[in-house]
């Protein structure tokens, strides 16, 4: 099992990889990008992705490279990796053009980066015992400035977040908006459950539309669970039954637990009962059944 890049084509080690430091990807963020992980080896709902990356780059006037050179690369490296199963980060920057911030000094460039390692996926003991979260101080970046929808290189709001939450013993942080709503964790969707009710923020609020995400709200709906996009704050966090996290390499993560980051303190809160609830190890088979059902029996 092995780490493989692909820069531009050439298949290297990552300490062989080598991006120009005048790249603007490297320089200013600017970037799109796309995680996929494999199930069987093989890559999974990579049209989604494309499908997303495609509409991030549209947005930020970024020219792609062909959507077959994009999955070719990608098998081609994953087949040179060698991995039983693998993370795979694809990556398109605006390129290299004359120093300056203005994106129409590398317009019509790009530069292909993909890199695989083995998937490191997370222990059946963490989805027994659940994550904390930590409400995080750090809001999340408003639609009308830098919109979380899309997913470039630009993480800083994430990585501050998250930050906070390691600082304070927790897993991971849930970001709220300016409003104080809920909206996102910092690399995963939120989802929870009150009174047999399953509730997910609208992306109206500011977030990335997650792959997983939708997934598990098409899964949701055919077990015929009642599901709302509704709006809340943390407190309904703290006073539902339960609350998962939803993302391509944690599929369906329960969190048992809230850690509360305010002036006052912290404060840490149960979720229900202090253990995983049988909704979110619902959905989770259900979706480890659509994994072997589209994906795995082909």
């Amino acid at each position: 099992m092995r780490v493989l890049c692909n820069v531009e084509g050439e298949l290297v080690p990552p300490e062989q990889a080598l991006v120009p430091v005048l790249d603007r990807g490297f320089l200013y963020g600017d970037s799109v990008y796309e995680v996929v992980r494999t199930y069987a080896g093989r890559p999974f709902e990579l049209d989604r992705h494309l499908v997303r990356m495609e509409k991030t780059a549209s947005r930020i006037d970024l020219a792609l490279p062909p959507r077959e050179t994009l999955v070719r690369e990608l098998q081609r490296t994953l087949d040179a990796a060698g991995n039983p199963e693998s993370y795979a980060r694809i990556v398109v920057t605006r390129g290299v053009g004359e120093f300056g911030l203005s994106p129409f000094l590398a317009r019509g460039q790009n530069r292909l980066v993909i890199i695989v390692r083995p998937l490191s996926a997370p222990p059946e003991e963490q989805y027994a015992r659940g994550l904390q979260m930590a409400i995080a101080r750090t809001r999340r970046n408003p639609p009308q400035a830098l919109d979380p929808a899309l997913k470039t290189g630009n993480y800083l709001n994430n990585i501050l977040a998250l930050r906070e939450a390691h600082q304070a013993g927790a897993d991971d942080a849930i970001l709220l908006d300016l409003a104080g709503r809920v909206t996102e964790g910092t690399t995963s969707n939120v989802f929870f459950v009150q009174r047999g009710v399953l509730v997910t923020p609208p992306l109206s609020l500011g977030m990335l539309e997650g792959v997983t995400r939708a997934l598990f709200i098409e899964i949701a709906r055919a077990e015929e669970l009642i599901l709302r996009e509704e709006p809340h704050g943390p407190e309904a966090l703290a006073a539902a039954d339960e609350v998962f996290m939803t993302s391509t390499l944690r599929e369906a993560m329960p969190v048992t637990s809230l850690l509360f980051l305010d002036s006052l303190g912290e404060q840490v809160r149960k979720v229900g009962d202090g253990t995983p609830g049988p909704i979110a190890k619902r959905l989770r088979a259900a979706f480890r059944a659509y994994v072997e059902r589209t994906h795995l029996r082909r």
